[in-house]
């Protein structure tokens, strides 16, 4: 806990973070007071966009409602204190964090020092004092250049999405790029083919100096385009020789990875520890303010001296100095700036640390990875055998591969993104000896029917590392980008199931060939990003009226543009300027001339009624449509039904889309009441008594389900409530005690209201039980007032 403040202080040290503040009042002494500004205490005003566009772009900051409180401390501490030390983070965005409360403390030169690190460790924190500087208006002009930028594209961008596309959509600038980058990349596997051939396998034994049987597992050296050469291929087997036709040995070296930046931490962590980026960035952050890690927003791979030296210390003292190889990496990334150093452990003998499993499993990562990069290559032999099958012309392959000095793998192995075939058997490992001419005894041959593998999808990991291959985003973008396109419902990402398909096989075994026909399941996804109808509509409206906004070449000119400014090499309002009169010249054009965009495509004719069947996206989301005003006529409206989860506008049947419409059907009667099944915009439900009830995941079928299950669901579901009810008060009909998901909740007149979890639910009276009520209401007030503000912006940016 920071000391109280008893009248003048010393030295006033402001971070973002309470836990940065706690971990950093460790290390100084009583004559130093650390507070915490928990983030940014201002941000750009919501009337007329925040930004006075007449006056060189200049930026309205307003203090945040919440940071009230935050400041009024900070203003009466500042004037107390000798000198005010402002210590956030030192990238662009802790910079701007700093000079917000320069200017905001009313704070002046003279008493004011400007420190960074990046490591809170002892020794970093007080170099940081002894070597303070002033703020670096560069890096400041940089952020507000972004921030601006950001706002403007976004508040100028959204009401014409309203109007042309949907309402309540939202665009910005990084997020509409990624964005298409999904969309692209799903259109390539709507497009995609498979072109199916036959892969060739065999297993061969030779007998060793002790005539023992060793295996050799191979592939044949090409695929064949049909069955038939594969069947004839196969059936030969019986009456070939097979003989080792040459056999090559070669050394391999294997590098380690270098240390991690943002993009890579995110990737690997995402791929072997299956965290989202997010939560990636939301862990490294604690690790980072806890003192355990380097700062966590870099994208860079240099290594400090001092660090290098611990880091061979230690390798040398746990696995000799054979295991060393001190290596300096130098960034490659696009634009690279923030920090000056790469993600690694504060302190390199500290193998483990106490904390949440998230946090060990992340430091463990981040402590591997350091290590490994400083360690001696691998170094391994492979073996390549060639087998030449009698007078076929053909041959198999055989690949091996041995491991003499493990080095650096002793350690880490880094992970791929890439995707490996359905039933592939990894061949690599220990070959038995053998020399040309030997002839090797089949065992087996086994063809299996193969299929060309339609582009991979993105997943977080592989998306962001995108993003930096194209030079678009920086550290401190990648995780609020892919947040915000899921958030904004652009985006989904989720696990889907693959389908069953059956491919041909043909054995040779013991003689005999055996022809056949399996299956296997194919084409599931995990932690998949899948651009939803509505991201596809937005994404073709963008691209179409704005192709700069959503240009992969544009949008990392700008974020070169932002490096510039950063480095003082460019005016931050002139590159605003330069990019926002051609573009609101764009959005005013685009209002005005542009037609209503709803990704329509009609699918064809209803054979029963010859109505239009169409699909497009409606209010609530992707529909379908029967009939149009000028077919049905007057007083008859058409008929609409919503898209299945599964479904898209794009790839969606005439036949697919008329069986939406069977719903609702009613299956008869229960309790005298009819039993109604249809599709809501939350899933199929069931209707009884004016009653819903959801069908259960991936069991009932709003297409088949019969009555006699919708009745066990109905009676399900009546049970369910009946537990979830803990108590009524019969002098408040309105006011019930239920059990919920999260623990017991009041509902009161359709409201609900959280209990704390310290108190005994059951035992509540009504009295007690409206005073939460009324605490609840007064927050819920608060809210609406502050929402009634936000609209009221939005009204004055429509007008603006």
């Amino acid at each position: 806990m920071a000391k109280k403040d008893t009248g003048s202080v010393e030295n006033l040290v402001i971070v973002e973070s309470p836990a940065k503040a706690k971990t950093i009042e460790k290390y100084l002494g009583k004559d130093y007071l650390v507070k915490s500004s928990y983030g940014h205490i201002r941000d750009l005003s919501k009337t007329d966009f925040g930004v006075d566009i007449e006056n060189n772009y200049k930026p309205d900051y307003i203090i945040s409602k919440d940071k009230k409180e935050v400041v009024k401390e900070l203003k009466s501490l500042a004037k107390k204190a000798k000198t005010v030390w402002l210590a956030s983070d030192e990238d662009r965005e802790g910079e701007a964090i700093a000079w917000h409360l320069y200017e905001v403390l009313g704070l002046n030169d003279e008493k004011t020092r400007r420190i960074v690190f990046h490591e809170i460790t002892k020794d970093a924190i007080l170099n940081a004092i002894a070597n303070p500087r002033k703020i670096d208006f560069n890096l400041v002009n940089a952020q507000q250049a972004r921030r601006v930028l950001d706002r403007l594209v976004g508040f100028e961008l959204s009401p014409v999405l309203w109007r042309k596309v949907k309402p309540s959509l939202s665009a910005g600038r990084v997020q509409s790029v990624a964005v298409r980058l999904i969309v692209e990349r799903e259109r390539e596997i709507f497009a995609f083919e498979p072109k199916d051939s036959f892969k060739v396998t065999a297993l061969f034994t030779v007998e060793n100096e002790k005539g023992e049987k060793q295996e050799i597992k191979a592939e044949l050296s090409r695929r064949f385009e049909t069955y038939e050469e594969t069947l004839k291929f196969v059936s030969s087997c019986n009456s070939v020789d097979f003989v080792v036709s040459k056999v090559d040995k070669k050394p391999v070296t294997k590098s380690p990875a270098p240390p991690f930046t943002t993009s890579t931490l995110q990737q690997e962590a995402g791929r072997k520890l299956g965290f989202s980026v997010a939560q990636t960035m939301s862990i490294a952050q604690k690790l980072y303010e806890a003192g355990n890690i380097t700062y966590m927003r870099t994208d860079s791979v240099n290594l400090a001296n001092v660090a290098m030296k611990s880091i061979s210390g230690l390798i040398a003292g746990k696995m000799g100095s054979e295991y060393v190889k001190t290596r300096k990496y130098k960034t490659k990334a696009k634009g690279a700036q923030e920090a000056h150093e790469a993600i690694r452990p504060t302190y390199m003998d500290k193998e483990t640390i106490s904390g949440s499993a998230a946090e060990q499993k992340l430091y463990n990562l981040i402590w591997k990875r350091t290590i490994a990069s400083q360690m001696s290559n691998a170094k391994l032999e492979k073996t390549i055998i060639t087998i030449d099958a009698g007078n076929t012309g053909e041959s198999f392959v055989a690949t091996g591969e041995v491991i003499k000095f493990d080095g650096f793998l002793r350690v880490y192995i880094e992970s791929t993104d890439q995707e490996q075939e359905g039933n592939d058997e990894d061949t690599k490992g220990l070959l038995p000896a053998v020399d040309p001419g030997q002839q090797l005894a089949l065992e087996q041959c086994e063809a299996r029917q193969r299929w060309t593998q339609k582009p991979p999808r993105y997943s977080e990991a592989s998306l962001v590392r995108r993003l930096e291959e194209l030079g678009i985003g920086r550290p401190s973008t990648y995780a609020p980008t892919i947040s915000t396109i899921q958030q904004r419902g652009y985006v989904v990402k989720e696990d889907r199931p693959g389908v069953e398909r059956k491919y041909k096989y043909v054995q040779y075994r013991n003689g005999d060939v055996v022809e056949g026909e399996k299956s296997e399941i194919t084409g599931a996804e995990r932690s998949k990003l899948f651009p939803t109808d509505i991201g596809m509509v937005v994404n073709d409206f963008l691209v179409k009226y704005f192709p700069d906004i959503v240009s992969y070449d544009f949008t990392a000119k700008v974020e070169k543009e932002f490096d510039d400014i950063a480095e003082g090499k460019l005016e931050w309002d002139a590159a605003i300027d330069e990019f926002y009169k051609p573009f609101h010249n764009k959005v005013e054009d685009t209002l005005e001339k542009s037609s209503k965009s709803t990704g329509e495509r009609i699918l064809g004719k209803d054979p029963e009624t010859g109505k239009t069947v169409l699909v497009r996206i409606g209010r609530f989301g992707p529909m379908a449509q029967l009939g149009d005003s000028q077919e049905d006529g007057e007083g008859e409206k058409p008929k609409f039904a919503s898209l299945q989860k599964a479904q898209h506008i794009e790839t969606i049947t005439l036949e697919e889309a008329l069986e939406l419409f069977k719903l609702p059907r009613k299956l008869g009667e229960f309790e005298g009441k009819t039993v109604t099944i249809g599709i809501g915009r939350f899933g199929p439900y069931i209707r009884h008594d004016n009653k819903f009830t959801s069908l259960r995941k991936g069991e009932d079928d709003p297409y088949t389900i019969n009555l006699e299950t919708a009745i066990e669901r109905i009676k399900e579901k009546r049970e369910a409530d009946i537990k979830k009810i803990i108590r009524v008060f019969d002098e408040e009909p309105e006011l019930k005690l239920l059990n919920g998901r999260w623990g017991p909740y009041i509902s009161y007149k359709g409201k609900n209201f959280r209990i704390p979890k310290s108190v005994d639910a059951e035992n509540l009276t009504a009295e007690q039980c409206m005073e939460y009520v009324e605490k609840g209401s007064k927050g819920t007030k608060t809210k609406k007032k502050s929402t009634a503000k936000k609209s009221s912006a939005k009204k004055s940016t429509k007008k603006k």
